[in-house]
C-alpha cells in the first residue's frame, strides 16, 4: 500500500519552478557585440591612419586603441579617434582608403582590436 501512495503523491509544482530563472532575468542579460556592419564616410579633416567614430558606438565594441576595419575580404588595422561630432550610424575615415580598396560612402564590418 504504501508502494501505491508514494507513486500517487504529485511533486510540488512551485518546487520544479524554483530552478527556472523568471523571464525578467534573462531580459536583464546585455548584449555584447564583437563586431558591427556600419557606414564609413569620408571625411577630410580625419588624419591617414585613423578611424574617427562616436564614443558610444566604441563603449559597445569595447575599442581601445585599434579597430580594424574589413570590405570585401580586405582587413586594415587603424587607430581609432573617439568623437561625438561623428554620427553614430556611421564612421570617418581618410580618402587614403582608396588606396586599400574601401570607397566612400559603403558599409563595412568594424571591429576592436586588441593594442
Amino acid at each position: 500500500m504504501q508502494e501505491s501512495e508514494e507513486v500517487g503523491r504529485k511533486r510540488d509544482i512551485r518546487a520544479l519552478l524554483a530552478v527556472i530563472p523568471p523571464a525578467e532575468a534573462l531580459k536583464r542579460r546585455e548584449r555584447s557585440f564583437t563586431e558591427m556592419r556600419i557606414r564609413l564616410k569620408y571625411n577630410p579633416e580625419v588624419k591617414p591612419g585613423t578611424l574617427h567614430l562616436n564614443s558610444v558606438l566604441a563603449k559597445e565594441l569595447s575599442v581601445n586603441e585599434y579597430v580594424e576595419v574589413s570590405v570585401h575580404g580586405k582587413r586594415v588595422k587603424l587607430k581609432a579617434v573617439l568623437s561625438d561630432n561623428v554620427p553614430k550610424e556611421e564612421v570617418w575615415g581618410s580618402a587614403d582608403l582608396k588606396s586599400f580598396g574601401i570607397a566612400d560612402n559603403s558599409i563595412v564590418t568594424i571591429r576592436a582590436l586588441k593594442s
